[in-house]
C-alpha cells in the first residue's frame, strides 16, 4: 500500500534553500498520490483504475508503489550521491519522492539495458559509477562540502546545471564525455520517474490501457475515468515571468 500523505502541509512560500516554491495556486494532491503531493489533477488516482488491468501488468505496476527494489548494484557512498541527485533533477525536495534510483539500480543489476551505447562511452553501469565520482569531486571544490549529497539544495542545483551543460571538467570528467554521460543517466532516471504511478497521478497519464483500451480518440475527448485537469497555467510562461529560465 502507498503512504498517506494526505495530511502533507501546505506548501510553503519558498522551498529549502531559499529555492522558488511553487507556482500561486497549484493544488494539493487530495486522492492517491503525488511526488510532493502537488500536481494538475488533485482528485486522481490511476490505481483506482487497477480492477481493469491484466493480472499480470497490475502486479507489477502496484509493485512499484509497494515494494520498490533495494539496492543491489551501487555501493553505499554511491547510493547517496545518485539518489541525491536523482531528486534533484526529478525536483523532489521533499517527500512523498518516487525512489527513482531503485529503479534504475534494478536495471543495471539485472542487465536489462537498451541494447546500444555511444561509441565513445563505457557500459551504463560503468557510466553511472563514474559519474557518482564525478558529482562528489564537483561537491568537493566547494567549501566545506565531501560528497554531492552533502551539498546544500541550491549547491547541487548549480552542479547539475553545469552537469546539463557539459561544464564540468577535471578529474572523472576528464575521461568520460560530460554530454554523453548526462544523455544516458537521464535516460535512465526520466524511464524510471515516468514509469512510476505517482507521476502518472501527476501528469493525469491513464495508465495501461489493456484490456479495456481507448475509446475516445478525437482532438480535446478523454474517458469518463480519466483525470480532470485543476490548474492550467504554462509552465514556460510562468517561468518567464517569474525569472527562472
Amino acid at each position: 500500500m502507498a503512504p498517506d500523505f494526505s495530511e502533507a502541509h501546505h506548501l510553503p512560500s519558498q522551498n529549502p534553500d531559499g529555492l522558488p516554491a511553487d507556482p500561486e495556486g497549484l493544488p494539493r494532491q487530495r486522492r492517491g498520490s503525488t511526488p510532493q503531493m502537488h500536481g494538475r489533477y488533485p482528485d486522481y488516482d490511476v490505481l483506482e483504475q487497477a480492477g481493469h488491468w491484466d493480472e499480470v501488468t497490475r502486479r507489477v505496476v502496484l509493485a512499484r508503489v509497494g515494494e520498490p527494489p533495494p539496492i543491489r548494484f551501487f555501493d553505499e557512498r554511491e547510493t547517496a550521491t545518485l539518489t541525491a541527485f536523482c531528486d534533484c533533477v526529478t525536483a523532489q525536495d521533499r517527500e512523498p519522492r518516487i525512489p527513482v534510483l531503485a529503479f534504475v539500480d534494478e536495471k543495471l543489476f539485472e542487465g536489462n539495458l537498451d541494447g546500444w551505447q555511444f561509441e565513445d562511452m563505457p557500459g551504463d553501469g560503468e557510466t553511472w559509477r563514474r559519474v557518482a565520482r564525478g558529482l562528489d569531486e564537483a561537491a568537493r571544490e566547494l567549501p566545506g562540502i565531501e560528497s554531492f549529497d552533502a551539498a546544500t539544495l541550491e549547491m547541487r542545483n548549480e552542479i547539475c546545471q553545469r552537469f546539463a551543460g557539459a561544464e564540468l571538467m577535471g578529474g572523472v570528467w576528464d575521461s568520460l564525455p560530460c554530454a554523453r554521460a548526462w544523455s544516458v543517466v537521464m535516460r535512465a532516471t526520466l524511464a524510471a520517474f515516468y514509469g512510476h504511478p505517482w507521476a502518472w497521478n501527476e501528469i493525469g497519464f491513464g495508465g495501461p490501457a489493456y484490456p479495456r483500451g481507448y475509446s475516445r480518440l478525437g482532438v480535446g475527448m478523454r474517458e469518463a475515468w480519466e483525470g480532470d485537469e485543476a490548474f492550467d497555467l504554462d509552465p514556460v510562461k510562468d517561468m518567464h515571468e517569474r525569472g527562472l529560465e
